[in-house]
């Protein structure tokens, strides 16, 4: 997700600094509302069900995610240059590729849990349990911290042209390393959750499409489908946002000298990928009902002893959801551009 961010000197704006500022600020703002509601609801009810889980865990990622943001923006002010030390670069490259990757797979296994909750209502009913998601949630965030060891071992600190250093990822063979490792996050964080979420999407609209008798009942059924309506928007939303930023990122793998036009998109494209993070709670809004009645208890005064009702069957809070790597050259080329800003930049 994060990686090179920068511009030529003479090309230097404030633009992108002031967009991605306003992205961090709403992004924090709202997450930090939705974890808010949450918990506030969950101590209410005393019951926490298991869209709940999901929604939580997902605006934690990408609270955890948009907290790096205002140093890549130091960075972007910067031209590149890291003034942190080399244990800070490690630990915000990790925390902004793990939360990438926990927020995409944190989709997937909601985007399961919809399908078993919509294909297999009863047959799986006991498997859909607050526990069992917990289980898988902190079963997510265990894999997207092992798989990013490579981030873990090479992160470091690149000398930079003017004297200063940057924060990349230091691979020991840059031309074919940076090739196999783009290829890595690549179908890791993007194409392999997205082949996954798709099957698992087109199963549910089958089946939606082929039922006629609303099972088993249909006031869950209904819920059933407001529920999996909003994952389908919140999945939807993170890949329409992080599609153009992979696409680029595989372009460049067969670009030399990218032109400014080029590292002007890329910078579009990585805004876009942080934009989904704060993208998530307003979908909660618009799109559920529920989410709002909570939202307006959460924020009444704490006097006013109002009681959220439990939810049936998949009420709860409606749903949720919630990607980098690079190049060698220490060149004044265009390519080092995008090679000096933050998480995962590669340097020869």
């Amino acid at each position: 997700k994060s990686n090179k961010y920068a511009y030529h000197a003479q090309h230097h704006s404030a633009l992108m600094p002031s967009i991605f500022g306003a992205i961090c600020f709403l992004g924090i703002a709202a997450n930090c509302i939705v974890i808010y509601t949450i918990v506030k609801k969950t101590k209410l009810c005393s019951q926490q069900t298991v869209p709940d889980i999901f929604i939580f865990s997902l605006s934690v990622a990408d609270l955890l995610f948009l907290l790096g943001m205002p140093f890549l923006i130091h960075q972007l002010v910067g031209n590149g240059s890291w003034c942190f030390g080399g244990a800070m670069c490690t630990v915000i490259t990790a925390l902004d590729s793990n939360s990438q990757i926990a927020s995409t797979y944190i989709l997937t296994v909601m985007t399961l849990d919809r399908y078993l909750a919509t294909v297999h209502p009863i047959r799986f009913k006991h498997v859909r349990t607050p526990r069992v998601a917990v289980a898988a949630v902190a079963l997510v965030w265990a894999f997207s911290l092992l798989s990013i060891t490579p981030v873990w071992m090479y992160t470091g600190l690149m000398p930079l042209k003017d004297g200063s250093v940057g924060c990349a990822l230091l691979l020991p063979d840059p031309a074919a390393d940076t090739y196999r490792f783009t290829l890595y996050q690549f179908f890791l964080a993007f194409a392999l959750p997205l082949a996954i979420i798709c099957g698992l999407f087109f199963k549910i609209l089958q089946n939606m499409s082929a039922t006629v008798a609303p099972l088993p009942q249909r006031s869950l059924r209904v819920r059933t489908r407001k529920v999996t309506r909003m994952a389908v928007a919140i999945c939807l939303a993170f890949f329409i946002c992080w599609a153009p930023y992979y696409v680029l990122q595989l372009a460049h793998l067969g670009v030399q000298r990218p032109s400014f036009a080029f590292l002007y998109v890329y910078n579009i494209a990585i805004s876009m990928g942080y934009a989904n993070s704060c993208i998530n709670p307003f979908i909660y809004i618009v799109l559920s009902d529920t989410f709002k009645r909570q939202l307006m208890v959460a924020i009444r005064p704490s006097h006013k002893t109002l009681r959220v009702a439990p939810a049936l069957g998949e009420g709860g809070m409606v749903l949720r959801m919630a990607p980098d790597s690079f190049h060698p050259s220490h060149s004044q080329s265009s390519r080092e551009l995008l090679q000096n800003m933050l998480p995962v930049t590669v340097a020869q």
